[in-house]
């Protein structure tokens, strides 16, 4: 397995030991359930449920563990657990989203619903790029809540990171042209921003989401501009109608995963998924900056239904 591959799989077998809860329930899964009690569908169909797998995926992995009991009458717990693994990566094909700064600067510009971590996610995708090398920058937009740029900048001169800001109720869309301005005149590789949650039936909100677009892609190509949206694991399907509004508002183009600790369901992750057909760029799993790891199909598979 490569040192990479080693890495991420092993970030995700210490997250597993954070979640607690609901989410604790699948992550002990297969200790719990599939080994040596391979035939009790109902006890199986319920934990995935819990963990919030959804009907449809659920469904599948209890055919594939069915059909596979018929061919072997002996099966047991590992081998249980060894199906679900299988069902699973073929349900998140294509899941893993890897970015690479190839033009300059890059923008990307988290959007979602109130309360699913944007400011803190990202903070925490800053300091995984100033990690990597990249010059970032910060875009305070915002400009909506009252505590938003306080709980950025703090996160900011933690970095020892620059970031453009303004007063509370100033105009989004001008702070993001500031900064774009400012990347570019300070040759940063990355420009982060921020932008104010906004309920996906609120019309005047999302109007001012597409304003932000347009300027933005006054001053670069649109090869340039990401949109990623940040899910609450929490939330599950429900974030399935909100990112269909956001993505014919600001064209997504990809996902974070934010909030798999606590009372997560570790499930949720592959319904939004192939819901939305998006790929997933990076999993939160902590308050701490360092808390990001990006996402991985054979990871996630492996602490979901791994042994020990």
């Amino acid at each position: 397995m490569p040192v990479l591959d080693i890495m991420v799989f092993n970030f995700f077998k210490r997250a597993t030991r954070k979640i607690t809860s609901a989410a604790k329930n699948i992550f002990g899964f297969a200790g719990n359930i599939f080994h040596g009690v391979p035939h009790d569908f109902e006890s199986i169909e319920a934990a995935l449920y819990r963990a919030d797998f959804g009907r449809e995926t659920t469904q599948r992995i209890l055919g594939a563990i069915r059909q596979s009991c018929k061919l072997d009458r002996e099966l047991r717990g590992r081998e249980v657990g060894e199906i679900a693994k299988h069902v699973l990566r073929a349900e998140l094909e294509g899941a893993e989203g890897k970015f690479v700064a190839a033009n300059f600067p890059e923008v990307i510009c988290l959007v979602g619903v109130n309360g699913v971590g944007k400011t803190t996610t990202a903070a925490k995708l800053a300091h995984t790029f100033q990690k990597e090398g990249n010059g970032v920058l910060l875009g305070a937009c915002d400009t909506f809540r009252a505590a938003a740029n306080e709980q950025i900048s703090i996160w900011a001169r933690r970095m020892e990171m620059d970031i453009i800001s303004s007063q509370h109720g100033a105009d989004a869309a001008a702070v993001a042209y500031d900064a774009l301005s400012a990347a570019v005149a300070r040759k940063k590789k990355i420009l982060l921003l921020d932008t104010a949650g906004r309920m996906h039936t609120k019309a005047q909100l999302l109007d001012e989401l597409a304003k932000l677009r347009r300027i933005i892609l006054k001053k670069i190509s649109e090869a340039q501009l990401h949109a990623w949206l940040v899910v609450d694991a929490n939330n599950g399907s429900n974030s399935i109608a909100q990112a269909k509004t956001f993505n014919e508002i600001f064209k997504l183009d990809g996902i974070i995963i934010s909030k798999m600790d606590g009372t997560s369901r570790g499930g949720a992750l592959v319904g939004i998924y192939q819901e939305l057909k998006l790929p997933i760029f990076y999993v939160g799993v902590g308050e701490q900056l360092g808390d990001l790891v990006p996402f991985s199909v054979e990871g996630y598979t492996d602490a979901l239904f791994s042994n020990g």
